[in-house]
């Protein structure tokens, strides 16, 4: 029976036709299992997942492999980026148990969802250690049917220990100088100064890290912290993680050197460096005097932006979830990189007489950087030694050859908190570029959001695909990161609509996701579902945590309203920096970066003029935009409208546009010279 033939994941969709009988994450699958009294096999996974591909192939593409589990098992398939939840409680046994954890995950559940055995990928036969898939399953059935009472202790004891892990939450202290200061020197001691990043290999991007140095520069002036931040991002978009034709990043590098990435591209990575470059720019260009790290960071930040647009753009106007890592090497053959990889000899093919150029710009080797005598294309050297428009020439040409291959999977799903990011990282960019095109597209995913996401109570949906809302119910990451979103939209755009939808949202934050008592956030509402434990963890992975980034959103509403129920909000939620910002700062980086906001105000920006299309009025936005004070909040539009709270009672200033500059609603003396209202944005 095929049961996920109806699923929104395209992750489920791609097992749709398995042999394996697969259920969907349901009441009814469990009920199934207790009806047979047979274990439950739970298999998550997501899209773009390389491994995922291999184990599906391997074994739930296989007859023999999926009768065993047909007549033994109860089977559960599930997408990870659909259910975070499911995957958060699960993968927290799995990294308790082995000490290690990874997709596809494996785990085998009671019927009443309790785990007992765990792993992540098994091979069709033995292999380095590993046993194969079929003797997991063999004896796993021989456990349960011989021994089923260890079987239950084993659950019971896991469940638990899960019980007990959950954080002890009593401080409403925010963090202070000290903290932050500690933050940066732990980081300090943890930088690569050779290659830039964090920790060695895999290396990934520090998206939220890079946040909070740039942040902590701009705030204190501190030289380390941005030498960190433009280091990193420089080394990055120079190395293979980086696709140097297309734009766009990797989800990560195999290497500390960033030069062999794992290919699959996501939208959460994109959106955040999208926006982490935007910000590196206008620390160091300043709106014009721009030196080398802020034309590297005005190119990448544009390059990415319209690489989410080109490639992730969805009909509906959203943004898709990934490019899957592998691809059709022109043989039938699925390799990862193939669609990304060249040889010196497809350089000679395709460019002829340019291609020994074009190796030495791109640092291809007949030896080869990746697999099989191929290179990931980089720039190893400063492009300021090549001709410009011959580059330009290569590169068009390169690009024309590539979209000539098959081209990588895309997972279609529209995650809500991607969106989120997507939608302010566009918005931004677009502003401080000049580029309205970006603006309107964050507009489109903010529109549908709105109109397929959000439900008539202000209640989120996790996800959707081809205009159609999906099953699950938002998460707190969702809630956070897309009223983040709307935030940024409404300070870019004049258009206090999407202050209201941030509110609405946030609302929901306070009523559902908090505990009333301490101030902690739990990643799943109330009201959700239940499972084996709540889940909740403030730490970054690789987007920022639920936890920081209500904390985030919070303290910017509150900047934008005066909501004192907002501000006490994100400060209790900022305990939690407190205790971690300083003995772990690479996993709270986005808390870190909050942490600044709330020292430095955050500030309040109003600008009132006769229309944004005013010229006046439009320069002292943009101005406004541009400052990098730590988290500030701008407003924009006529004096006294109604649609943002910080314009109230804002007048223009000689019947010249103005700015006002605040700090709890309390404003310095406007000023209409835009020189003046960037040095006082400007903090260092």
């Amino acid at each position: 029976m095929n049961r996920l033939a109806h699923e929104t994941s395209p992750y489920l969709l791609q097992h749709a036709d398995n042999p394996v009988d697969w259920w969907p994450w349901s009441a009814e699958a469990f009920e199934a299992a207790r009806k047979a009294n047979r274990p439950v096999l739970l298999s998550v996974g997501y899209s773009s997942c390389h491994w995922c591909h291999v184990m599906a192939h391997e074994s739930f593409e296989d007859q023999a492999t999926a009768d065993y589990l047909n007549e033994h098992f109860v089977s559960v398939k599930v997408d990870r980026e659909e259910r975070p939840d499911v995957d958060a409680v699960y993968m927290e046994a799995v990294q308790a148990a082995t000490g290690q954890g990874g997709w596809p995950m494996t785990v085998f559940l009671t019927p009443d969802a309790e785990p007992f055995y765990f792993g992540t990928y098994f091979p069709p036969a033995p292999r380095h250690g590993m046993p194969s898939f079929r003797q997991v399953l063999e004896g796993v059935r021989q456990a349960w049917d011989e021994r089923r009472d260890e079987v239950g202790e084993v659950a019971e004891k896991i469940v638990r220990d899960l019980a007990q892990r959950e954080i002890s939450y009593q401080t409403d202290r925010v963090p202070g100088e000290q903290e932050l200061a500690q933050a940066l020197l732990g980081l300090t001691r943890e930088y690569d100064p050779q290659r830039g990043g964090f920790g060695g290999a895999p290396k990934f991007p520090p998206s939220m890290v890079l946040e909070f140095l740039l942040r902590h520069h701009a705030r204190t002036g501190a030289e380390g912290a941005l030498q960190m931040a433009q280091d990193t991002c420089e080394r990055m978009a120079r190395g293979g993680i980086y696709d140097q034709l297309g734009g766009g990043f990797a989800r990560y590098s195999v290497d500390r050197d960033w030069v062999v990435p794992h290919f699959e591209k996501m939208l959460y990575d994109n959106a955040l460096l999208c926006r982490v470059y935007a910000h590196l720019w206008r620390a160091t260009a300043r709106g014009g005097a721009a030196d080398g790290h802020g034309d590297l960071a005005r190119r990448v930040a544009l390059e990415t932006a319209d690489f989410l647009v080109r490639e992730l753009r969805t009909t509906e106007g959203g943004f898709a979830s990934a490019l899957d890592a592998d691809s059709d090497d022109g043989t039938g053959k699925h390799v990862e990189g193939a669609y990304y990889a060249w040889t010196p000899e497809q350089l000679r093919e395709t460019l002829q007489g340019d291609a020994d150029l074009a190796a030495q710009y791109f640092g291809v080797t007949e030896e080869g950087t990746f697999e099989h005598g191929q290179s990931v294309l980089q720039l190893p050297q400063q492009e300021g030694v090549f001709d410009a428009q011959l580059i330009a020439s290569v590169k068009d040409r390169l690009l024309e050859k590539r979209a000539q291959r098959p081209a990588p999977g895309r997972d279609d799903k529209v995650v809500a908190a991607w969106n989120g990011l997507a939608i302010a990282a566009l918005a931004e960019t677009g502003a401080y570029f000049g580029r309205p095109d970006l603006v309107e597209a964050a507009v489109g995913a903010a529109d549908l959001l709105v109109r397929v996401h959000l439900d008539d109570h202000g209640r989120l949906a996790r996800t959707s695909k081809d205009g159609r809302v999906g099953p699950n119910a938002g998460v707190l990451e969702d809630y956070a990161d897309v009223a983040e979103g709307f935030l940024a939209l409404a300070s870019v755009t004049g258009e206090g609509v999407w202050l209201d939808f941030a509110g609405l949202l946030l609302d929901h934050v306070l009523a559902r996701f908090t505990d009333p008592g301490s101030g902690a956030l739990y990643d799943t509402a109330s009201d959700a579902e239940q499972l084996i434990r709540r889940p909740q963890d403030p730490t970054d992975n690789a987007t920022p945590s639920g936890w920081t980034a209500a904390a985030g959103a919070l303290l910017s509403y509150a900047a934008h309203t005066g909501s004192e129920a907002h501000r006490a909000a994100a400060e209790r939620a900022l305990g939690v920096v407190k205790a971690l910002g300083p003995r772990v700062p690479r996993f709270i980086g986005w808390g870190l970066a909050v942490a600044e906001a709330l020292l430095d105000g955050p500030r309040e920006v109003a600008i009132v003029g006769p229309s944004l299309a005013d010229e006046r009025t439009s320069v002292l936005h943009r101005t406004a935009l541009l400052g990098n004070a730590p988290g500030a909040v701008v407003a924009a539009g006529t004096p006294d409208s109604d649609e943002f709270p910080l314009l109230a009672d804002r007048p223009l200033v000689g019947g010249e546009p103005a700015a006002y500059i605040c700090r709890n609603f309390t404003c310095d003396v406007p000023t209409t010279d835009p020189e003046r209202l960037g040095a006082a944005l400007n903090t260092t």
